[in-house]
């Protein structure tokens, strides 16, 4: 009884590590260090599609800029004293979009009266659909290698030595 349970556990985690949402990672600006007041942060956000679980990027010179998480007014007003969450770290920095909602990002420093400052309505992940040829789409996305697999290996190797 206790390998067939085994087995049942192993397939149930299978699953729930197969199913699981892909997460894309989205250059803020479009490119590789194009966090800095050149670059039209409306415009690009505007033309992305952001899913919980989806990461940004910041590339930046991190002794002029920062990255602030910040609340809809703060954003409004370009305030950077009462952030939600400081971002920066070393100027190529990531942040993991958890939850379907609005975020608000901002350069402090006086960079958000000059544009720099981005709003995004987060969606929760849409279901599963047939895969789409890759020639037809044009995006600033990458899509992540899932960060289990070697998760996978081991419940796949443990499996097996349960089975002999």
């Amino acid at each position: 009884m206790g390998k067939i349970l085994w087995a049942l556990m192993y397939v149930t985690v299978m699953i729930l590590i197969i199913v699981e949402v892909e997460s894309s990672l989205h250059r803020v600006g479009g490119g590789r260090y194009t966090w800095n007041s050149d670059v039209n942060f409306s415009d690009w956000a505007n033309h992305q599609r952001f899913y919980s679980g989806d990461w940004l990027y910041f590339g930046f010179n991190r002794t002029r800029h920062n990255i602030l998480q910040v609340n809809k007014s703060s954003y409004e007003q370009c305030l950077d004293n009462d952030y939600i969450f400081n971002i920066t770290r070393g100027g190529r920095d990531v942040f993991q979009l958890l939850e379907p909602k609005p975020y608000y990002f901002i350069c402090g420093r006086g960079y958000c009266h000059k544009g720099m400052k981005f709003a995004i309505n987060v969606l929760p992940q849409p279901p599963p659909s047939a895969p789409t040829n890759p020639n037809t789409l044009a995006s600033t996305t990458t899509t992540l290698i899932p960060s289990n697999a070697i998760t996978v290996a081991i419940l796949s190797f443990a499996f097996k030595a349960l089975l002999l």
